[in-house]
């Protein structure tokens, strides 16, 4: 069976034909410039796959949104926020979380002004 024909590399300038989207050259330079923008490695360490079992089970037992509940409307939660920051002294005890869903959670860091 025949193969599709190859392309330019989608690199402005490049004048490479590649199988992909970018030829072999630029392909890792992408890859580089996409993990720039990605969290910091060292997010990993504090959200890891115990907080994800931390994060299920409040959401278990916290399925709405806390500040639309406190209004008298169901929302679902998207978002388990941290009151205290990790990276202030916070932890992940049940006491230091809220279910939010993404509007009120991104209000909250909004009013921070930490995003």
């Amino acid at each position: 069976m025949p193969r599709k024909p190859k392309q330019p590399c989608a690199y402005p300038g490049c004048p490479n034909l590649s199988d992909e989207r970018y030829c072999e050259v630029h392909r890792k330079l992408m890859e580089k410039n996409y993990e720039k923008y990605s969290r910091d490695p060292a997010v990993h360490k504090k959200y890891g796959r115990a907080w994800k079992r931390i994060r299920d089970n409040y959401v278990k037992t916290h399925p709405f949104c806390e500040r639309c509940f406190a209004n008298g409307i169901l929302v679902p939660v998207e978002e388990v926020h941290h009151k205290v920051p990790i990276s202030q002294g916070g932890t992940h005890d049940p006491s230091n979380l809220m279910s939010l869903c993404k509007s009120c959670h991104n209000k909250i860091h909004h009013e921070i002004g930490d995003r």
